[in-house]
């Protein structure tokens, strides 16, 4: 009875299917790599076009720079919540659909953006495409942990956040350009076209998902107890924390550098200022490579980077805060290249909950602390939004170094 009990059990575990990833240099891969590029630049490029054009909304609405600063930070609230709603509904209507359709109605919506004739107008399509963008990060970084080979997924995490990071370069310098040249409403009327042809290009370049199975209906008490779960890992709050300092720190010095910019003593035009964030192509190439040494050792960088980068901006030599600044760049795309790949590798179900709350903390940071950077810009100045960005930055170092080894503690159930 033993024995046949054991070749049952043998022969159980035999029938489990495979998990069939998707490995690098593979023609799937190349596609695959493709279609997470397109989506990270039409994401961002989406999210963050506004943010050059804030002296021009300022002006524009005759509003003032903490009010402006609510373009961005409206967007990136909607965002936060819609995240974690999207990683539900996407346990029932799939992955690579939701995504698709998110990119669809966010193009669309940058379009009605560009033809509001009020400042609320405009703040409620910039609300809804945030909320509709809550499809895109959580969800692709799911299907990347679902889908492509452990060995791999660093790497990939990597790819991806190189199109996020490519696109919040373009959508920054090409709006800064174009509004040189045409209004800012015709710039992002062009840029939503742009991004809807990038969404046709996803849907026919990604591979469907094979290690996801649908979730017949909603079970509130299923995703309950998966976000309390995750929240209850000791290390994923650390890297969720981690998430919400990095795009604090990041969002409001990008924020209110082009205030410091616009004015005296640099008197920089709308495409001198924009040209700054070619920074973002450190970005591409330093979360491509973050995956090369120990990562612990990685984020100590970044953030070590990052506060040098803040240092310099100091100082009144245009060329030592622009290289300030491409500091701050680069360290802010290696520790969050890999930050979110951590989540994918401590969570070992429910990947998509997991990176929905890593993404909850990270947008809430530039939402919460973006915004009200602007009341620390017109009461105390650029030294307010330096020092500020300081105490984030240790924060997170005193976090970072509070991280056990993974052998520590238990995985996430």
């Amino acid at each position: 009875m033993k024995l046949s009990s054991s070749i049952e059990a043998d022969w159980s575990t035999f029938q489990q299917p495979i998990p069939q990833t998707i490995n690098k240099g593979t023609r799937e891969y190349k596609k695959a790599g493709m279609a997470l590029f397109l989506l990270g630049f039409a994401s961002f490029s989406l999210i963050y076009c506004v943010q050059p054009l804030l002296p021009n909304l300022s002006q524009s609405f005759h509003i003032a720079p903490s009010a402006s600063a609510l373009a961005l930070s409206l967007t990136t609230g909607f965002l936060a919540m819609s995240i974690v709603l999207s990683s539900a509904f996407s346990q029932t209507l799939g992955r690579k659909g939701l995504m698709f359709f998110s990119m669809l109605l966010a193009s669309i919506l940058n379009v009605v953006c560009a033809v509001s004739p009020s400042w609320h107008v405009l703040m409620l399509s910039r609300s809804l495409e945030g909320f509709v963008l809550g499809g895109v990060p959580a969800v692709a970084m799911a299907w990347i942990a679902e889908e492509i080979s452990p060995k791999d997924l660093a790497k990939t995490m990597g790819l991806y956040i190189a199109g996020t990071a490519f696109g919040g370069m373009m959508g920054r310098v090409g709006m800064g350009i174009l509004t040189e040249f045409f209004s800012w409403r015709i710039s992002m009327a062009i840029l939503g076209g742009i991004c809807l042809f990038c969404a046709l290009g996803f849907l026919k370049l990604l591979p469907n998902s094979r290690n996801f199975t649908a979730q017949q209906g909603l079970s509130f008490k299923f995703h309950l107890h998966a976000w309390y779960a995750h929240l209850s890992h000791t290390r994923l709050l650390k890297i969720y924390v981690i998430g919400f300092l990095l795009t604090s720190i990041f969002v409001t010095l990008f924020n209110y550098v082009t205030f410091r910019l616009f004015a005296a003593p640099y008197h920089l035009s709308q495409t001198q200022i924009s040209l700054i964030f070619l920074s973002y192509s450190l970005g591409i190439i330093s979360s491509s490579i973050a995956d090369r040494v120990g990562k612990k050792q990685v984020m100590i960088l970044g953030f070590s980077c990052m506060l040098l980068g803040v240092l310099l901006t100091l100082s009144a030599s245009l060329f030592l805060i622009i290289l300030g600044i491409g500091c701050v760049t680069t360290g802010f795309f290696i520790a969050h290249a890999i930050a979110s790949s951590r989540v994918g590798e401590l969570a070992t179900s429910n990947k998509g909950h997991a990176t929905s709350l890593y993404l909850l903390f990270y947008y809430l940071g530039s939402s919460i602390i973006g915004a009200y950077g602007g009341n620390i810009w017109q009461s105390y100045g650029w030294n307010g939004i330096v020092i500020l960005n300081i105490f984030l930055i240790l924060i997170a170092l005193i976090v970072i170094f509070s991280i056990k080894p993974l052998h520590s503690s238990t995985p996430t159930p």
